[in-house]
């Protein structure tokens, strides 16, 4: 079973509701581990102050530092909560998401736990670039915090692809419901698998008259179901917490996640840089777009991240 024992939440100075801390301490409530509430900050203007020598620019940087340290500690304290375990880091860097892929590498946290946007007009998720480069790059799980309560009886959804002869690519699908259970058991809810399957190829249907899509489509499910069936059989998931949908991941996970009402998914991503990921972007990437819910990101057991500590 998956555990988190570090976990390093990374503030929003632009918030009022620090979505991201207050899901830490009421998972830490229920699985106590270590917090380490992370803000980086930076302002080029200090950079420019030519008429400083270097020691004084850092003298000011400094000051900075302890001021926003000091007002961290009293945003922990406001909580109320618990905060025995909680300790705070401010760093001063002018690319967040490499200074959190760092504390992540040096302090070898289990988790990033990070607030998201809603729009209120699209119902969707707007994900910072921070977010986008969390997902692509950083090494441990990173968990996307809606404003919402985790009530009990809720559902965690956890979405793999049971049809596969890549072995990074099973095993991530065994981390992926590792995860899912473990959840499922600190929200007190019950777990869910989906697996979305292809839709018959037109082009096919037209260039072959005598295909029988109908059959087709029939053996297509049939076998997703069948290797669906034998990871939940694994994990001694109830073959009615299985999901097997016609269609593309993008929109097939979001669908699943609406009509059962879950409060988190968890969901692989490979991972894209550069080009690649500019061009074909990433599965994850496509459906936290239309997510209305908590998101649980795994990397495969074998990423490497490129940001170095």
């Amino acid at each position: 079973m998956s555990h988190f024992n570090k976990v390093l939440v990374v503030i929003d100075p632009t918030e009022d509701n620090h979505k991201a801390l207050s899901r830490a301490l009421e998972m830490s409530a229920k699985h106590p581990c270590d917090i380490t509430v992370f803000l980086t900050i930076y302002d080029f203007s200090y950079e420019m102050t030519t008429m400083l020598s270097p020691e004084e620019r850092e003298l000011m940087q400094n000051a900075v530092l302890e001021d926003k340290k000091q007002w961290l500690n009293e945003l922990v304290k406001q909580t109320g909560k618990d905060c025995s375990r909680v300790t705070t880091e401010v760093v001063w860097h002018n690319r967040p998401y490499e200074s959190i892929i760092r504390a992540v590498i040096e302090g070898q946290f289990d988790l990033v736990m990070k607030s998201t946007h809603k729009h209120d007009t699209l119902k969707s998720v707007i994900f910072t670039p921070t977010d986008w480069h969390l997902l692509r790059k950083c090494p441990s799980p990173v968990l996307l915090v809606k404003d919402h309560a985790w009530p009990k009886s809720s559902k965690v959804l956890a979405a793999v692809s049971a049809v596969t002869d890549d072995s990074s690519h099973e095993l991530l699908n065994y981390e992926i419901i590792n995860y899912g259970c473990f959840m499922s058991n600190i929200l007190q809810s019950e777990i869910h698998l989906v697996n979305a399957y292809p839709p018959t190829p037109m082009n096919i249907a037209v260039e072959i008259p005598e295909f029988d899509t109908v059959q087709y489509n029939e053996n297509m499910k049939r076998h997703h179901k069948e290797s669906l069936a034998k990871l939940a059989l694994d994990f001694d998931i109830d073959d009615d917490q299985t999901h097997v949908i016609e269609g593309l991941p993008e929109d097939v996970i979001p669908e699943a996640a609406l009509l059962l009402d879950a409060e988190l998914v968890v969901i692989g991503t490979v991972g894209r840089t550069g080009i690649s990921a500019a061009l074909i972007g990433n599965t994850a990437e496509h459906v936290i777009d239309n997510l209305n819910c908590d998101l649980l990101a795994l990397k495969p057991p074998d990423f490497v991240s490129p940001i170095k500590a």
